[in-house]
């Protein structure tokens, strides 16, 4: 099993580990290079800065993805680590050195969930083969002896702080041992996770329309979080807001096929909405891989519940 010990800014940590988030956005002020060091799920450990060289907390990774700044805020808020859209934007910045401030910079977001942070008395010294000159971090493996034992520690400390709980669902044995010998973690999503894991199952593209223009696009839940609606890939669609708001009140929906379906009441209710008819009965314009489409299980709860037929 590998994990990743990434190098973090100290200010970041005290912000939110002040707050225990369910999530956060371990952005890096970068906009290019894919995050390939490990895959989803594994962990990704926090390693402060000078005078601070200890790892102090961790997360479970979700995926990567490359987000404007604005977007970053509006999908994580105060989970990027700063008090304000401004104060991000500024932190980006000053990261970037760019003698023409950019309005709203690509910045490469590493999403985790389930973050965990250790008071002082729980950080872990660095590895003896951690280089002072490592400026992003390193992957450790779990087959060699180093990996290892960061590894154990790791565990011996989640373990004794309850940092595995009903947040965390185990992949395996429901009875086996929770710190024995390696598990995989499947951390539950929080929104911002949600919104981007289905933004990028959608490859950025309304399901319907295909429209690209990010800022006016959503996550929407087919089976509401209010209604006990997951937050998994296979319980969303990448929607224009418009789309989300008439699914959200039953003025569409999609079948099992994965057909648009536009309700008769849209024009009984408003006198309108040609515009939205010439979608009813076209398959989605874009459709995710087939084990990030959507359930038919959310699919049905949608047309029994919240429909307008």
């Amino acid at each position: 099993m590998k994990f990743f010990v990434a190098v973090t800014d100290n200010d970041w940590f005290d912000f939110l580990a002040a707050r225990r988030p369910e999530e956060v956005n371990f952005w890096r002020p970068g906009g290019r290079g894919e995050f390939r060091a490990i895959q989803p799920n594994e962990l990704v450990l926090f390693k402060l800065h000078s005078p601070r060289n200890f790892i102090a907390g961790g997360g479970f990774f979700v995926r990567h993805s490359f987000l404007p700044v604005s977007i970053a805020w509006k999908v994580f808020g105060l989970a990027n680590g700063v008090e304000s859209h401004e104060a991000l934007l500024r932190k980006v910045q000053r990261y970037r050195s760019r003698k023409e401030p950019e309005r709203d910079p690509v910045i490469g977001c590493l999403v985790l969930a389930s973050p965990f942070f250790w008071p002082p008395d729980e950080w872990i010294r660095l590895p003896p083969d951690w280089h002072p000159n490592i400026v992003q971090g390193k992957t450790y493996d779990t087959s060699t002896p180093i990996g290892r034992r960061l590894y154990e520690a790791v565990m011996e400390r989640m373990n004794r702080m309850a940092i595995y709980d009903a947040e965390l669902v185990k992949e395996g044995e429901p009875e086996s041992p929770r710190y024995g010998k390696e598990q995989i973690i499947r951390p539950r999503l929080g929104q911002g996770a949600f919104r981007v894991v289905v933004m990028e199952a959608y490859r950025r593209r309304c399901a319907v329309t295909g429209a690209k223009v990010l800022p006016v696009l959503d996550a929407a839940h087919i089976k509401p979080f209010s209604a006990n609606g997951p937050n998994v890939v296979n319980n969303g669609l990448f929607l224009r807001q418009d789309l989300h708001t008439l699914f959200d009140r039953g003025y569409i929906t999609i079948d099992r096929d994965y057909r648009v379906v536009v309700s008769r009441r849209l024009k009984e209710d408003f006198d309108n909405g040609q515009e939205y008819y010439v979608y009813h009965g076209k398959p989605l314009t874009v459709l995710p891989k087939a084990d990030e489409r959507p359930h038919e299980s959310f699919i049905e709860w949608h047309n029994e519940h919240v429909f307008l037929a």
